[in-house]
């Protein structure tokens, strides 16, 4: 599979496929990067640190990240530009190197998607959870069909959004590329978030 050149935003969150992004855009690098990206039609890059801090100094990213696509831009009130991106394809950096302008750039290669994998009936446990984190919390998956509480991966990601897990677990989960694998992962994990 072909190499792509991507540039790399090294977030301390996980972005997954079909995921949400708001982000506030105020260094240049990333300013330039936004810039690109809208004149290019093209996505960039989200990948957990692992080392370093957002602003600042070029962070170490995660070997596997996830391509974000730009929805929308807009002014925050406090001036700044704020972005809305939508998660893409997963995909493994085999490279990194830094501009002169402080951004990462990695030679990746994309991942290709999951299978579409029917909810198994011993998993409809996690499709309820999933169900009513929505409707409490509301957001763009709010309105979603019903059709994506019987998709693994649809309902395996969502989770690993919604549930308030440690950035090391979300990353894990990312990076399993079977999707029952990941529901029965998440099973492992719910106990810790349901009332003594």
């Amino acid at each position: 599979m072909a190499l792509t050149d991507l540039p790399l935003f090294p977030l301390s969150a996980v972005l997954f496929p079909g995921g949400p992004l708001a982000l506030r855009i105020f260094e240049q690098r990333y300013l330039d990067m936004v810039r690109h990206c809208t004149r290019q039609g093209c996505g960039f890059g989200v990948c957990l640190i692992l080392q370093g801090r957002e602003a600042g100094e070029p962070a170490l990213p995660a070997a596997v990240g996830t391509l974000a696509r730009i929805t929308d831009f807009y002014t925050l009130p406090d001036g700044l530009l704020g972005i809305s991106a939508e998660g893409g394809e997963r995909f493994q950096v085999t490279t990194t190197r830094v501009r002169d302008n402080g951004l990462v750039h990695g030679e990746v290669r994309f991942w290709p998607e999951e299978p579409v994998v029917a909810l198994p009936p011993e998993y409809s446990l996690l499709a309820t959870i999933l169900d009513r984190l929505v409707e409490k919390a509301g957001g763009p998956f709010a309105h979603a069909e019903r059709a994506c509480f019987d998709d693994a991966s649809w309902v395996g990601f969502r989770l690993a959004e919604y549930l308030p897990l440690a950035q090391p677990e979300r990353q894990q989960l990312l990076q399993m590329t079977d999707p029952l694998q990941r529901l029965e992962q998440l099973l492992h994990y719910v106990p810790r978030f349901q009332r003594a």
